[in-house]
C-alpha cells in the first residue's frame, strides 16, 4: 500500500465544504536528448571564440611586435653614447633607407663604422626624420647619420651616428 501526501487543504475549500481539488505535480520539461559529443563540440566552439578574440586582440593591442621582436629582435634598442654600429646602407642628404639588420658592435671590431654619439627618447616618426633631435650631439665637419626605431603611430628612441675615423 502506497501513501499519498497532499498539502493541507485551503481555508476557503474548508469553508465551502468542498474538498480542493489536487493537481498534479508539475513535470519537469523536456529537454531534447544530446546525441554522443554534443557537449564536447559546444565547449570546443567556445574555446575556439575565446582563442579568435585573444588572437585579434593580441594583433590589435601589439603581441604582434612583441612576436617580432622576439623572431627578430632590435640589437640596438639598448644602444647609447659611447657604442658602435656596424655597417647600414649608404645613405646621402635627406634620403632615408629601410634597415632590418642594424646591431651593436664592439668598437674596437673590424665591423665598427659608426659612433653612437647621442641617443635621444620619446621621439615621434615625423621629430626623427627631421634629424634636429641630433643637431646637438653632432659637431660641425662631422657627417651625421639619424637612426631610429619606431612603430608607425608610436613614439621611439633615435640614435645619433657619426662615421667613426
Amino acid at each position: 500500500m502506497s501513501e499519498q501526501v497532499a498539502p493541507p487543504p485551503a481555508p476557503q475549500a474548508e469553508q465551502a465544504g468542498q474538498p480542493e481539488p489536487v493537481a498534479p505535480a508539475a513535470a519537469a520539461p523536456e529537454q531534447p536528448e544530446k546525441s554522443k559529443g554534443g557537449g564536447a563540440k559546444k565547449a570546443l566552439g567556445i574555446i575556439g571564440a575565446i582563442v579568435a578574440f585573444l588572437v585579434i586582440a593580441a594583433l590589435k593591442f601589439g603581441a604582434a611586435s612583441a612576436i617580432g621582436n622576439f623572431l627578430n629582435p632590435d640589437e640596438t634598442a639598448e644602444a647609447k653614447a659611447g657604442d658602435c654600429i656596424a655597417e647600414l646602407p649608404e645613405v646621402t642628404g635627406t634620403e632615408e633607407q629601410s634597415v632590418s639588420d642594424a646591431k651593436v658592435v664592439k668598437c674596437t671590431s673590424t665591423e665598427a663604422v659608426y659612433n653612437v654619439v647621442g641617443r635621444v627618447e620619446d621621439q615621434t616618426e615625423a621629430q626623427a626624420k627631421t634629424g634636429k633631435a641630433c643637431e646637438q650631439y653632432i659637431k660641425e665637419g662631422d657627417d651625421g647619420y639619424v637612426f631610429y626605431n619606431i612603430a608607425p603611430g608610436g613614439k621611439g628612441y633615435l640614435l645619433c651616428l657619426t662615421k667613426k675615423a
